[in-house]
C-alpha cells in the first residue's frame, strides 16, 4: 500500500528506520540525477566520518546513528567491586563510553573533466541537529561549502532537533529545503512546509550556463517507500517516533483512518 501521507512520513523518522530511508534517498536522488545530467557531470556518493560518545547511548556503528541501545529509564547501571588479591585495594568495576566511528553519506555532482564540485547536496541527520561532533562536523564542512564557488542543496526531513542556522529569524518549520546558489551568496532559497505539505519540487543548479535539474523529492520519497515495503513494516498503531506536535496528532489519526491503516485511536 502506498505511503498514508501526503507529504512526509513521520514514522520514516524513527530511529530504527531512518538509517535506512537516509541511505535509500541517497541513492534514490543519485540515480534520478544520473538519467537527466549532462554528459560534462558526475554524481559522487561521498561520505563524512568522525567518532563521537553520546551522552545517552551506544552507537552501533552505523550511518546517522539512527539505531541505539539506550540506558533503561528502570534500571541504571551499578558499580560492583572486584575481589582484590591479597595485599591490593578493592576497585570498582566501571564502564567507560566508547568512541565509535560514525558515516554520513551526501552526493556531489562533479566536473567530469576536472572533478571540480560543483553542487554538494545534503540529506540531514539527526547527528547534525544536535549539539555534538556530529553537528560540528557538519556545521564545518557546510561553511567550507558557503565560502567557495560550490552551490549547496540541505534537504531536512526531520522534525526533531535544531535547524541550520540562517539569518533572518523565521518561524520554525517542520522540514526545510534550502538551496544556496554560490552566485547569490549571502542570498538563498529556502521552502519551508510542514507535515501536511507534499515535498516541494526543487531546481538544482549547475553551472550558470547549463539548464536547472528538477528534483522531484516527493514522488521519491513515495516510490522509495512501496520499493522497501515499508508499509509491511512499520506499525500505524503506534504513535510516531519522535512524537507529533499536539495540533497534527488528530490529523494523524484523520490520515491513518481514511487510509485503512487505523481503527479508533493511535
Amino acid at each position: 500500500m502506498p505511503s498514508p501521507f501526503p507529504g512526509m512520513n513521520p514514522y520514516l523518522e524513527n530511529p530504527e528506520l531512518w538509517m535506512e530511508v537516509h541511505h535509500r534517498l541517497i541513492s534514490a536522488i543519485a540515480a534520478t540525477i544520473e538519467t537527466s545530467l549532462p554528459p560534462s557531470y558526475r554524481v559522487a556518493i561521498e561520505k563524512r566520518i568522525y567518532t563521537q560518545v553520546p551522552e545517552d547511548s551506544i552507537l552501533v556503528g552505523i550511518p546517522d546513528v539512527s539505531v541505539v541501545s539506550r540506558r533503561s529509564t528502570t534500571e541504571s547501571p551499578t558499580a560492583t567491586i572486584v575481589a582484590a588479591p591479597q595485599g591490593l585495594s578493592e576497585a570498582l568495576t566501571i564502564t567507560l563510553p566508547m568512541p565509535e566511528e560514525v558515516r554520513e553519506s551526501y552526493l556531489e555532482i562533479r566536473d567530469m573533466g576536472t572533478g571540480e564540485v560543483i553542487t554538494a547536496i545534503e540529506i540531514l541527520s539527526p547527528t547534525n541537529k544536535r549539539a555534538g561532533k556530529g553537528r560540528e562536523a557538519y556545521v564545518a564542512k557546510r561553511e567550507a561549502v558557503l565560502s567557495s564557488a560550490t552551490h549547496l542543496v540541505e534537504i531536512d526531513l526531520l522534525r526533531e532537533g535544531l535547524p541550520m542556522p540562517i539569518v533572518e529569524n523565521l518561524p520554525r518549520s517542520q522540514y526545510r529545503i534550502l538551496i544556496s546558489r554560490s552566485e547569490q551568496r549571502p542570498r538563498g532559497n529556502l521552502y519551508a512546509f510542514s507535515l501536511r505539505q507534499p515535498i516541494p519540487t526543487i531546481a538544482l543548479p549547475l553551472r550558470s550556463d547549463d539548464a536547472l535539474l528538477v528534483l522531484e523529492l516527493q514522488d521519491l520519497l513515495l516510490t522509495m517507500y512501496d520499493q522497501a515495503r515499508y508499509d509491511l513494516a512499520i506499525d500505524y498503531q503506534q504513535n510516531p517516533i519522535p512524537k507529533l506536535v499536539e495540533s497534527d496528532v488528530e490529523w494523524c489519526r484523520e490520515q491513518l483512518i481514511a487510509t485503512g491503516r487505523l481503527g479508533n485511536s493511535i
